[in-house]
């Protein structure tokens, strides 16, 4: 009798566990892909000829090519990791050819306001995490950061597709061009003056003492080329105005070492600075892909 109030309990313990885990279930396993397929606007932030631009551009797309950019928006993501929820969607949806593995899901979590690039192993070769984390940075986080969805969503979806059409060398009528964007608000903010100021500061300094420790405008040129990564990384400045930046420093960076002869009554040593170099090194920013944080600008 004993025996089998035992084995009557444990399968009453076995019940409630299996109830707990049916319940304990993360809510992003059950979100299926809608009708559209393309476009799953589960957080409703997307216009509906922001959603036909996509499907309909998905659509040629996939009948050259086998490749799919998948659109997803969620309210949040019910607790779980970014990069956990991007990878279960991914698969669950089965994004892209399933031989050739080219699909592109982009994931914006609004409420945790983040957003992620998720590349199938197909097109990794032409969507490495730096060109994904660059894409983030200059054609759609700008954007999300004021809250334009639309614009934001519309405009690194083109940024994905433009990638996608030259691995594969084909076209596609009536596609939009991505325009880069540099955050405007970022730099009335300040965080953007703040860093030239510092940067400018170090300059004078550096530029005095290249004179005394006999090291020419080698730290000063150096401080000026990680001042502009840092801009690239958190202003969001574009590549093309990262170039301009990283030039214009190193000419700044040899003034200053001039102004610090002036200063020291010493006669200068000739050289100068490498032209050139500014960007020979630069390998396109070298952001990391991943999610990306989108906080809202306040003023």
């Amino acid at each position: 009798m004993l025996a089998l109030n035992k084995n009557k309990f444990v399968k009453i313990i076995i019940v409630i566990l299996l109830w707990f885990h049916i319940f304990n279930i993360k809510a992003f396993a059950m979100i299926n892909p809608t009708s559209d397929f393309y476009v799953n606007d589960y957080a409703r932030l997307l216009s509906t000829d922001t959603k036909d631009y996509i499907i309909n551009i998905n659509k040629k797309l996939y009948a050259k090519t086998g490749a799919q950019i998948v659109v997803v928006t969620v309210p949040n993501l019910e607790g779980n990791s970014l990069e956990e929820y991007a990878t279960t969607l991914f698969r669950k949806f089965g994004i892209g050819d399933k031989t050739k593995n080219n699909g592109v899901l982009l994931l914006l979590a609004l409420e945790e306001r983040q957003f992620r690039v998720e590349v199938g192993y197909g097109l990794e070769g032409s969507l490495n995490d730096a060109k994904t984390g660059r894409i983030q940075d200059e054609y759609i986080i700008p954007y999300l950061k004021n809250n334009n969805w639309n614009e934001g969503i519309r405009n690194g979806f083109n940024a994905i597709l433009q990638e996608v059409l030259e691995e594969y060398g084909v076209s596609i009528e009536n596609v939009e061009t991505a325009n880069s964007k540099v955050s405007v608000t970022d730099w009335n903010s300040g965080k953007g003056l703040k860093l030239i100021y510092i940067i400018f500061a170090i300059s004078i300094v550096l530029g005095v003492l290249t004179r005394w420790v006999n090291i020419k405008f080698g730290i000063v040129y150096m401080v000026f080329f990680i001042g502009g990564i840092i801009l690239l990384k958190f202003v969001w400045i574009s590549m093309s105005a990262w170039l301009i930046l990283s030039v214009c420093s190193s000419i700044m960076g040899y003034v200053m070492g001039l102004i610090g002869d002036f200063l020291l009554g010493e006669g200068s040593s000739g050289g100068g600075f490498s032209g050139g170099s500014s960007s020979s090194s630069s390998g396109g920013g070298g952001s990391s892909g991943g999610g990306r944080k989108f906080e809202k600008f306040l003023g």
